[in-house]
């Protein structure tokens, strides 16, 4: 299954909208939008590619819609308007109107061209085939059975390859700590982004959890975001259905929309999301309660946020519900190399809820390493080297009081900056002249400032003979899926994103991490070069360039994250 248009069909399309359905330049200049077409015709014309003439403006919005183009309800009505009227009623005796008697094509195309477009679906699948459109045109849906379910029972079956050595002495550590006792059960795992830290924590407390199971006992797995909630599902089912277990595992998911139903509990693996927990713990739920009073062991990922009170409440019921007598608790960290992305006030409680039981690779008399663990990594090619290049723009931007106040409340740069920066055609086109730098075939994740920002800068560099394609929030789980894959098989050399391809995303073998966008939080930058930095002996490549544009924000300082993880970089330059 594919994602994007292959040439030919854009021709087609093209070809089909201006010539059989005689789209106005009005239309298409509507459609398109008047200030951005404007925009993109200077760029183009900049980089000597194209004028702007109805042709190209039709093919620039089919680069941009893609197979979605004809979710569109005013330009399907343009299409319907041109139909002949026999293929009209044959549309309308498929689909017709509620409660109406409309007899005449002519009554038949409004509609028509109101009925509701899901993609994939048959109305989408009939209107593509009747007006002779690509089928791709009818887009991807989300299947019925890749719908997710609250519950999940996952059968035994695959093998996943074998732990390494560092990765079995954290694991036998994890166990030890484990059967230990009371409060020297808690720990937390460091290892750097790439290094497995989810893969051992699920290998290390399944095998801990199984008898537990039997007793109708919990795991329960805290994450901080859907996408990494759904990684670690994924983990826990490849690594149970490649283990010689004898009964099925059941996987509750207690985050986003989902709900669990109180006699569906018989004991498993909870993956939730504190948000989700700690509603439910001030609503009283007895399902939250149910699965606190029998929990076995927890694990909390991004351990770094486990300090906020969201988790002083969890922890505080939890003590509760167990009578003082806590289950074991372990803590997932990721450290790029001896940078701390906490600050010192979170690092003491921290301290004090994982018991000071840090868990990390063993070095030995090896003081190089002990000194800077990367180094251990890169050197045995579990990670790969990277290159940081500072991309300057010299262009001057002066946040304002509320955004300054904004940032330090919230410690990311605002809605209003990002959106200022994302509509500057200056700085826009030097992301573009750096991209097309890029040699073609070469894998590169790009972070734009804003979902349009994203569009904007793939229809651009897919106009100007890229293959490119962009994921945002609203791209349904079947696309995105379909777009990785793309990506991930080299069909795709740009993939662009705003905001969803930080976590729980895996595509080892990207060669290039571009970020269009200024990044004042660690943890936030951290989980973006994490996309990028697997090594050859996890499946990933020697080498990832990481490059970063850089603005002079006049009433700020040197405020950037890259600033501060100097000690990640094999090499740093400056463009």
């Amino acid at each position: 299954m594919r994602y994007t248009l292959k040439d030919s069909e854009i021709k087609e399309v093209v070809d089909l909208l201006i010539n059989k359905y005689e789209l106005s330049t009005n239309f298409l200049n509507k459609l398109y939008g008047i200030e951005e077409k404007e925009i993109a015709g200077d760029i183009l014309e900049k980089f000597d590619y194209m004028i702007l003439d109805k042709y190209y403006l039709c093919r620039l919005i089919v680069l941009r819609e893609g197979i979605n183009l004809l979710s569109n309800r005013e330009l399907r009505k343009k299409i319907l308007d041109k139909l002949d009227d026999e293929t009209i009623i044959k549309l309308y005796e498929k689909y017709p109107a509620n409660n109406s008697r409309i007899t005449t094509a002519s009554y038949m195309r409004k509609p028509l061209s109101e009925k509701k477009w899901v993609s994939g679906k048959r109305w989408a699948q009939d209107f593509v085939k009747y007006s002779g459109f690509p089928e791709i045109l009818a887009g991807i849906g989300a299947k019925r059975e890749e719908i997710k379910r609250s519950v999940q029972i996952i059968e035994p079956k695959r093998k996943v390859p074998e732990l390494v050595d560092y990765q079995i002495k954290i694991k036998d550590k994890i166990l030890n700590t484990l059967n230990l006792q009371e409060d020297k059960t808690r720990c937390m795992i460091s290892l750097p982004t790439g290094g497995g830290k989810t893969r051992v924590a699920v290998e290390a407390f399944l095998d801990w959890m199984v008898s537990r199971f039997e007793n109708k006992k919990y795991m329960l797995w805290i994450a901080q975001s859907e996408e990494l909630c759904e990684q670690c599902i994924s983990c826990i089912e490849q690594m149970w259905s490649s283990r010689e277990f004898i009964l099925p595992l059941p996987i509750y998911r207690c985050f986003s929309k989902y709900e669990i139903n109180e006699d569906d509990l018989q004991g498993g693996v909870v993956v939730a999301s504190i948000n989700k927990i700690y509603n439910g713990l001030k609503k009283d739920s007895d399902v939250i309660k149910t699965i606190l009073s029998n929990t076995g062991a927890m694990i909390i990922d991004e351990a770094h946020r486990a300090s906020s009170a969201m988790y002083d409440e969890l922890f505080k019921q939890a003590n509760k519900l167990t009578n003082g007598q806590l289950f074991p608790v372990c803590g997932l960290s990721a450290t790029p190399g001896r940078n701390t992305i906490i600050g010192q006030s979170e690092v003491e409680k921290l301290v004090d809820r994982f018991q000071m039981n840090l868990i990390t690779p063993e070095f030995e008399d090896n003081e190089k390493y002990k000194e800077n663990p990367l180094e251990y990594f890169k050197e045995n090619k579990y990670l790969a080297k990277v290159n940081h290049i500072i991309y300057r723009s010299n262009i001057e931007y002066t946040l304002t009081e509320k955004e300054l106040q904004d940032l330090k409340e919230n410690g990311e740069y605002s809605q209003v900056h990002l959106k200022r920066l994302a509509e500057d055609t200056n700085r826009n086109i030097l992301i573009i002249r750096r991209l097309l730098k890029i040699q073609k075939g070469i894998p590169t994740l790009i972070y734009a400032c804003t979902v349009k920002h994203a569009k904007f800068l793939s229809t651009m560099l897919s106009a100007m003979g890229r293959k490119t394609a962009y994921i945002d929030s609203d791209t349904n789980k079947m696309e995105r899926r379909i777009i990785i894959k793309q990506f991930t098989d080299g069909e795709i050399d740009f993939l662009f994103n705003y905001g969803v391809l930080t976590t729980g995303f895996d595509a080892p073998k990207t060669r290039n991490i571009v970020i269009c966008r200024p990044i004042n939080s660690n943890i936030l930058y951290e989980q973006i070069v994490g996309r990028g930095i697997r090594g050859t002996r996890f499946g990933g490549t020697d080498e990832c360039d990481v490059i970063d544009f850089s603005d002079n924000i006049h009433n700020l300082g040197k405020q950037q994250a890259y600033m501060r993880f100097k000690e990640f970089w094999d090499s740093e330059d400056e463009e």
